[in-house]
């Protein structure tokens, strides 16, 4: 059984191989959103996986309401294991924003980015945390489409990308969206450069 310590949390990844493991790109978005992130806060992860980057922020925040959602059964049985309150959902569908409670302060994003075609696609529910489609940026430009029903005025996102996601298009789409767009985190990592994009609602 694998198990991670990062800044005071420990994540245990059960014994299900259907779990990302976390890697840098979940270490370099828990570091953003512990900058940004701030007791009394309502948070919400999108894709939380294992529960990583959710594990970290409650080990390290006092206050704060957090909620995440996550499309595999496996990664969110794994994520509850982690303390993480979690709903079983593809990105918002499961969560209805004319709700007071599901706005939020602070939403995060760890989207699957890799450009994928359907003979690369992996087996099973793995695939949901690598498939980003042909642009890399399928699951992204829904995510962005929607994200403003469930942030509070003011509120802001947190989204991982990589390099090979094309960093203009996102830029370009969250601007589009209302958002105050910067660069607030990046790590070269082998034949990419991660970042993390900061978009503040207008």
């Amino acid at each position: 059984m694998v198990e991670i310590e990062y800044r005071k949390a420990r994540v245990s990844l059960g014994d299900s191989d259907c779990v990302y493991e976390p890697a840098e790109d979940s270490f370099l978005l828990a570091d953003a959103a512990l900058e940004d992130a701030e007791p009394g806060m309502r948070i919400l992860e999108v894709g939380t996986g294992s529960g990583f980057v959710s594990a970290v922020l409650l080990a390290n925040l006092k206050d704060i309401y957090l909620l995440a959602i996550e499309i595999n059964p496996h990664a969110a049985r794994c994520a509850r294991a982690n303390g993480v309150e979690v709903i079983r959902t593809d990105l918002f569908r499961g969560i209805k924003p004319e709700k007071p409670e599901n706005r939020f302060d602070l939403i995060l994003f760890n989207p699957p980015y890799l450009p994928t075609s359907k003979e690369e696609k992996v087996p099973g529910w793995l695939n949901y945390a690598f498939d980003g489609g042909i642009s890399g940026r399928e699951t992204l430009d829904r995510f962005l489409d929607e994200v403003r029903d469930y942030l509070k005025p003011g509120g802001k996102i947190l989204v991982l990308i990589s390099s090979i996601t094309g960093l203009e298009a996102v830029r370009e789409k969250i601007k589009g969206m209302g958002f105050k767009v910067d660069i607030i985190e990046r790590k070269k990592v082998s034949f990419e450069e991660l970042m993390v994009v900061r978009g503040i609602l207008l």
